[in-house]
């Protein structure tokens, strides 16, 4: 008999204890609005998760980069092998010997807890277990034990109660200036570190490599220590654009008198004080997410995604490009580009 049914009926901490106490091997896939999530598992532990919303070999690539451990050259040419031989980036990483194998199992294993951990938050959605081999990455050869996961997902939905509401993934941050009363502890220093106005909490949570709870408690802490305030994405365009305008104005009234040169110079500097990319990635960010819920209306109405994103939608991303959108096996894909117009390079979105 098929493990399959909705998560209304059989929860995940319920079907998490089947998997593992009969050790079975094979893939649980949980489907959800916003989000199409594959457990694998060999012989009832966890051995990977992928997410159709968040790709983590590219998560891999961000946050190792965005950390100084690999540089962008290095990244793009290991971006490039993986297109070729669908080899796993972080199993590239280590037989080109850029990348530490522990280092790489650490990240690596933070996404997945925190994968699986923000599944316990789903209260509608499907499920099925397909049992079949799943082949072992001898390079990473990741296996988390499924019961430690368990119970770690309970304990924190237990407490996220009390956070619940005043935190959300694409909330912005940035610091007020004021100095600490009193030292940091580590994890407050390492959330603290990657607060700028840019990175939103779910690109705060991916560059720590810590789970979601963890790194959206901290905030609070900050938040109430007055280290860090929270930004409103209009507020943050509206300055962007003050300060572009601001700055056309000024290369203007000293380009008058300069030399043809130095007016060509300046006109070329004109070109790049343009809203930082930052604003552009959230706009595309929002639109996905709008064209996602689009693509499950169409769903819900027509039974089946469509072949093309035009069928619901001809808008193109911040950059004038059209998104990219696959769809096969019942499930579909859709991202950005990003400012290089080029697919699975560092700054595609999802």
């Amino acid at each position: 008999m098929a493990l399959e049914g909705s998560l209304t009926d059989f929860g995940l901490a319920d079907i998490l204890q089947l998997i593992y106490f009969q050790r079975k091997t094979g893939v649980l896939t949980l489907s959800g609005k916003m989000d199409r999530i594959r457990l694998l598992f060999i012989e009832g532990k966890i051995t990977g998760a992928e997410s159709k919303r968040r790709i983590d070999d590219n998560r891999l690539g961000k946050i190792l980069l965005k950390k100084g451990f690999i540089k962008d050259g290095d990244l793009q040419t290991v971006l490039e092998e993986q297109k070729k031989t669908g080899t796993k980036i972080g199993s590239i990483l280590i037989r080109r010997g850029l990348v530490e194998q522990g280092l790489i199992h650490e990240i690596l294993s933070g996404q997945i807890t925190e994968t699986v951990i923000q599944l316990f938050s789903w209260k509608h959605g499907s499920y099925e277990f397909t049992a079949q081999g799943i082949p072992v990455d001898k390079e990473l050869d990741l296996s988390l034990d499924t019961q430690h996961l368990l119970m770690e997902g309970l304990r924190i939905v237990d407490e996220w109660s009390m956070i619940k509401g005043q935190i959300s993934l694409d909330t912005l941050y940035r610091k007020t200036g004021d100095e600490p009363a009193s030292p940091l502890s580590e994890d407050e220093a390492e959330v603290f570190s990657f607060v700028d106005g840019e990175n939103d909490v779910s690109t705060v949570i991916d560059f720590t490599g810590k789970d979601n709870f963890l790194v959206s408690k901290t905030l609070l802490s900050l938040l109430e220590k007055k280290l860090i305030e929270s930004v409103d994405p209009v507020q943050v365009r509206e300055e962007a654009e003050n300060i572009t305008a601001a700055g056309r104005q000024n290369l203007l009234d000293y380009a008058a008198p300069a030399s043809l040169l130095a007016a060509v110079l300046l006109s070329f500097l004109v070109m790049f004080l343009q809203p930082n990319n930052y604003i552009k990635e959230y706009r595309a960010s929002v639109k996905i997410s709008e064209l996602r819920s689009s693509l499950e209306t169409y769903k819900i109405e027509h039974g089946a995604y469509p072949e093309t994103l035009e069928a619901i939608s001809t808008v193109r991303d911040p950059w004038r490009k059209p998104f990219r959108y696959r769809v096969a096996d019942g499930a579909f894909s859709l991202l950005s580009t990003g400012v290089d117009g080029a697919e699975g390079t560092a700054d595609d979105i999802y």
